[in-house]
């Protein structure tokens, strides 16, 4: 993923493809923000800005822009369904 690239990753504790998507993430040394969802309920508002959703995980990627405000590029809702995507999105092989 290009330096101007963010990866923001809302999820719960009790739902199985965040916690997939949460260890591949780690297994390759990929650093993002991670949201949890059931935690914080700015985060569950957010999710729902973002993604039209209450759905996770759901891989928000954001372009850093002009007076470091964020652009929202990409929204990928579930892990396994969008894996090769993501993973392509994020410079991942």
């Amino acid at each position: 993923m290009s330096n101007d690239l963010t990866l923001e990753l809302y999820t719960r504790p009790t739902c199985s493809d965040c916690q997939a998507a949460k260890e591949y993430l780690s297994g390759k040394n990929f650093s993002y923000v991670h949201k949890n969802v059931g935690e914080h309920e700015k985060f569950e508002k957010e999710l729902k800005e973002v993604s039209g959703s209450r759905i996770v995980p759901s891989f928000a990627i954001y372009k850093k822009g002009l007076f470091g405000k964020k652009k929202l590029v990409k929204n990928y809702i579930g892990f396994e369904n969008n894996k090769e995507e993501i993973k392509e999105w994020l410079g991942l092989k």
